[in-house]
């Protein structure tokens, strides 16, 4: 506890005589997150460290990079002091944990509170009144044992190595709340939508109250929403817990008109209210919580091939995520989420898969929120199978099946779930991944949900048909390794745009140079090596060189001459693909209901299922989703050589025109349309099939305004040959291609001249750079990129550019908009770096106004 969080406190116990005669109010919560220190039992030497954190977090954070495992067969110790002054009579001081890994013996001011016998499992909650142990100053030390192979704990499956310590640590919050009397726990607000108008809601409000007394108590329970004010009455018995349940009928102001609903992103404002709630006993303010919610209404829907689909608010939504991960110590903070969400948005997705439950706080889940980013929670596979697990397991149901493992994650789950309740974001629980739970414990989830949420819960990413619960409607067929863009057109039994594919992607997605070069020391950047392929999967079947990779790129690109050659053909490969992915879902859009892109980020530095990398730099997939995913686009249907238009907003879209144009490989016109365009809301129509297939050609497509102002556009590199894949031969990985697109010609494109400069920003608010850049040569600039760097030739983030990785027709002029954080802004001398297929990198000192 810092000083700051003292004084605070000493105001507290003082409120009644000074400063709010009006009321006492003996509520509080304190952080217990800094002031710590870690040692291993074995040695007397102390780390400073925070909570929430992981021993190897800490160890991290001090310098120590590289230590030996059996450092960690032995326990650790987590110590911090606290001061507190005396509490007034009916006072009452809780000590909550919300996450510790993965068992552990807790001593306050020398007492055992509990040993590891009952203290263990990440996921689960622990509470302590501490009342009667504290003193003015105090010591509390939680002895951490790591998970043992057979335990549930955190991981990581096959995505990055195993961490050294296991997460082992207080990896979320330590909390003291202090209360009165009467303690408030666990309050909720749900919402319920007329979706038929979208004009009224009504709220249910729920919250637990314990009588910590011996005497009975007599109050209220006292609310606020906005400018809703209400009050209604409780009596508590000695000793009585009661779970007050408020809805319209008793509370006439809890049923909305015109409520601002919370939208996701790309359908509206993901609008928010907050709850203010407590329980006042005559002039005394005995507990009280403060809760941000949504009204929002969250359905589920099966099509008549039994794929299951989401709506929000009554709106069937096409669901496009990518799956989250952690750092590999846990040592994400408020910033480094801030920005992979703000990322997340700005790729025009709607949803994060959280397989693992992961984040060290609710900050992740606020933030989701906050930006209108759906959330899908639940268990890891890592539990599923016996290589991650470490003993055992079923091949239906995984490895959860003991009554001692199931009553655990029973136990987990109910925490869970009442912890993250409140979050609008989160729109189902997934609560098994590669398998069904057992019986058992999939009728303890309906129990827990029954009784505590109203959220759809399902119970396998994969397509199974449950006892209990019927078909789970998803999939999980892969593909995890490459696929061709047509892939995802043509196939209509695996990973295709049909149905909601849970998890899925084309394999390698390889960082910027400027990342690779902090991953590998110089001798080792070229030619691709051992080295490399350590920093794939650690998968031990697949995933784990770049093998595939490079095969395909050198049958379709030609072999690559060094690692410039190297990078950027992977990055068209990368491109290309990733956004075939998404569109083929969009323009499927009346068979399929959702994809997750496997995965959105990496936990260490990696070269494989990532939009962006370690050091939170985009790769070339992270345009390609934003590209793929503009809320009105053209797609290009290589199965139909169709040219699709989507429109996901939630309205009709209309009075626009498409302009297509084919070019040859000498960059000369062979074809244009012009059409009128017009998109029902949430809707994909085929608008023309190309009147020429199997050639190779340059693709351009446009949508403009009535003042012919650029909306939208893509471009493809088309091939005369196509992909052909051998569909016997398909397994979980992939489908092996045996022929491939042939996209050699590209290496005769002549060399292309860009006129680049910037433009005046006169509007306050609007990108602080404004870029203007015409190709004035009579051949294609291809695949054209933009990078900022500092003076020191540091890549500056995060930045958000409006389009990278774009191609210009001859003559075309493209305005580029680009924003950055705050952070960016300290440096005076940044410079903007840009190359292409065939435009020899060039660089431009931003003007420094």
């Amino acid at each position: 506890m810092n000083v700051r969080n003292i004084i605070a406190l000493l105001i507290l116990l003082l409120a009644s005589a000074t400063c709010r005669p009006e009321k006492t109010d003996w509520s509080r919560e304190i952080s217990l997150s800094g002031n710590w220190k870690i040692r291993p039992s074995t040695s007397n030497e102390w780390y400073d460290a925070t909570v929430p954190s992981t021993v190897m977090g800490t160890l991290t954070k001090n310098g120590v990079e590289n230590v030996e495992k059996a450092t960690f067969d032995t326990s650790w110790w987590y110590r911090t002091e606290f001061l507190f002054p005396e509490l007034k009579p009916s006072q009452h001081v809780f000590l909550d944990f919300e996450g510790l890994s993965y068992s552990a013996n807790i001593w306050l001011n020398g007492q055992l509170l509990a040993s590891r016998d009952t203290i263990y499992g990440p996921f689960r909650q622990f509470s302590f009144d501490i009342t009667s142990l504290l003193e003015d100053k105090n010591v509390l030390a939680v002895e951490i044992f790591k998970a043992q192979a057979g335990d549930p704990n955190i991981g990581f499956v096959d995505w990055n190595p195993r961490p050294e310590d296991e997460n082992r640590g207080l990896f979320r919050e330590v909390k003291l709340h202090i209360t009165g009397d009467v303690r408030m726990q666990n309050t909720c607000v749900r919402s319920d939508v007329n979706t038929e108008t979208l004009e009224e809601a009504e709220l249910t409000i729920q919250t637990g109250l314990e009588n910590l007394s011996n005497q009975p108590v007599s109050g209220k329970l006292v609310g606020k929403i906005e400018n809703h004010s209400f009050a209604f009455p409780v009596v508590l018995q000695p000793g009585e817990k009661k779970t007050i349940t408020l809805t319209p009928n008793e509370i006439k102001n809890l049923h909305i008109t015109r409520p601002r609903l919370w939208w996701c992103n790309g359908l509206g404002n993901p609008e928010l209210y907050t709850l203010d709630l407590a329980f006042e006993k005559d002039d005394t303010i005995s507990a009280k919580q403060q809760t941000t919610f949504g009204i929002r209404k969250i359905e589920t829907y099966f099509t008549e091939k039994g794929h299951r689909g989401f709506k929000l608010n009554g709106k069937e939504i096409l669901i496009k995520g990518a799956g989250w991960t952690d750092d590999i110590y846990l040592r994400d903070t408020p910033e480094t989420n801030e920005m992979q969400v703000q990322y997340v948005k700005d790729m025009n997705l709607n949803l994060i898969r959280f397989e693992n439950i992961w984040g060290t706080s609710q900050n992740i889940y606020d933030l989701c929120d906050r930006y209108g980013i759906l959330a899908m929670v639940g268990w890891s596979c890592q539990w599923e199978w016996q290589e991650y697990f470490g003993k055992p397991c079923d091949g239906r149901y995984g490895c959860i099946t003991s009554e001692k493992d199931i009553n655990l994650i029973a136990q987990s789950f109910q925490n869970q779930v009442v912890w993250l309740r409140n979050h609008p974001a989160i729109m189902a629980w997934l609560v098994g991944s590669d398998m069904l739970p057992c019986p058992a414990l999939e009728q303890k989830y309906l129990d827990i949900l029954q009784q505590t949420d109203d959220r759809p819960c399902v119970m396998s990413a994969g397509m199974y048909s449950s006892e209990l619960t019927g078909s789970t409607g998803m999939k999980m067929y892969g593909p995890y390794e490459y696929v061709g863009p047509n892939y995802w057109y043509i196939d209509t039994l695996h990973g295709g745009a049909y149905g909601f594919n849970t998890e899925t992607g084309i394999g390698a997605q390889l960082p910027v140079k400027e990342s690779i070069q902090k991953m590998f020391p110089a001798d080792e950047l070229w030619p691709i090596n051992e080295n490399w392929n350590a920093h794939c999967t650690v998968s031990k079947t697949a995933m784990n060189s770049l093998h595939t990779l490079t095969e395909v790129m050198n049958h379709k690109y030609g072999e690559a001459k060094n690692l410039d050659d190297y990078l950027q053909k992977a990055d068209v490969l990368n491109y290309d693909g990733t956004r075939a992915m998404f569109e083929a879902f969009r323009a499927n859009r009346s068979q399929s209901t959702g994809v997750v892109q496997w995965m959105l980020n990496s936990a260490w530095p990696s070269l494989y299922w990532q939009l962006y990398d370690y050091y939170k730099i985009p790769t070339a997939a992270y345009y390609a989703v934003k590209k793929a995913n503009a809320p009105q686009q053209l797609i290009y249907n290589p199965k139909e050589n169709a040219i699709y238009a989507v429109n996901e907003a939630l309205n009709d879209f209309s009075n626009a025109q498409a302009i297509i144009r084919l070019y040859s490989t000498n960059s000369g016109l062979l074809y244009e349309e012009k059409i009128p365009v017009s998109v029902p809301a949430g809707t994909s129509k085929k608008i023309v099939e190309l009147p020429t297939a199997n050639q190779d050609a340059f693709l351009s497509l446009q949508i403009v305004d009535k003042k012919q102002n650029l909306l939208a556009d893509n471009f493809y590199c088309l091939s005369a040959k196509q992909d052909e894949y051998d569909w016997a031969n398909t397994n979980w990985v992939h489908t092996p291609l045996k022929s491939y697109a042939d996209f050699r010609y590209l290496e005769n494109l002549p060399e292309a001249e860009l006129k680049i400069h910037f433009v005046k920003n006169e509007t306050k608010g609007v990108s602080p750079i404004i870029l203007e850049i015409i190709n004035t040569s009579p051949v294609i600039a291809y695949f054209i990129q933009f990078k900022l760097k500092d003076e020191t030739g540091e890549m500056l983030y995060p930045v958000f550019w409006s389009d990278n990785y774009i191609s210009l027709f001859p003559g075309e002029k493209r305005i580029i908009n680009c924003h950055w954080d705050e952070v960016v802004l300290k440096y005076k001398q940044a410079q903007l770096f840009i190359k292409g297929w065939n435009f020899t990198e060039n660089s431009i000192p931003v003007p420094q106004e």
